[in-house]
């Protein structure tokens, strides 16, 4: 059997998971429960497009507690605490310079489960998350980009 990927995460995304799965097993299974039942009440099944409905939503709310469960299960948690101070790590908070262009960016460094570039959340994963990961203050770091290559130079870095 193939190894599961891990998912790295804060204790916080965690967290907000369980808190949807418990919801989507609780409330929305009961809701969409009761949705089939009404729908089975109005008669003929194959002509009942109130049941098909329900049974497409059925479908869709258990594919989406599958996959969050996947998610916890295969969960590392990252803490950040042990972290060197001045040593670029998911969870860090990073303030670059492009040195080409002198314009300065502000980064978090999250897992994958987490990242959201329009707030300034970026994935280890990503091209410039990975190059960043284990840099220190003052390092340059080139970074290949499907645009090219860009050149960086860390400025600060807060754990």
């Amino acid at each position: 059997m193939l190894a599961e990927r891990k998912y790295k995460m804060s204790r916080e995304r965690f967290d907000e998971i369980s808190a949807e799965l418990h919801y989507l097993e609780t409330v929305e299974e009961k809701r969409v429960s009761e949705q089939i039942k009404e729908a089975r009440s109005f008669g003929d099944l194959s002509e009942n497009s109130e049941y098909d409905e329900a049974k497409t939503e059925q479908g869709k709310l258990y594919s989406k507690i599958a996959e969050l469960q996947i998610l916890l299960d295969n969960a590392e948690i990252i803490e950040t605490s042990g972290n060197a101070q001045d040593v670029i790590s998911i969870g860090s908070k990073v303030c670059i310079e492009d040195t080409e262009t002198d314009e300065e960016k502000e980064f978090h460094i999250v897992g994958s489960q987490e990242a959201n570039p329009m707030k300034g959340r970026i994935s280890d994963e990503s091209p410039i998350g990975h190059a960043l990961i284990g840099k220190r203050v003052g390092d340059n770091v080139k970074v290949a980009i499907p645009a090219g290559e860009i050149h960086l130079r860390i400025l600060s870095v807060t754990n």
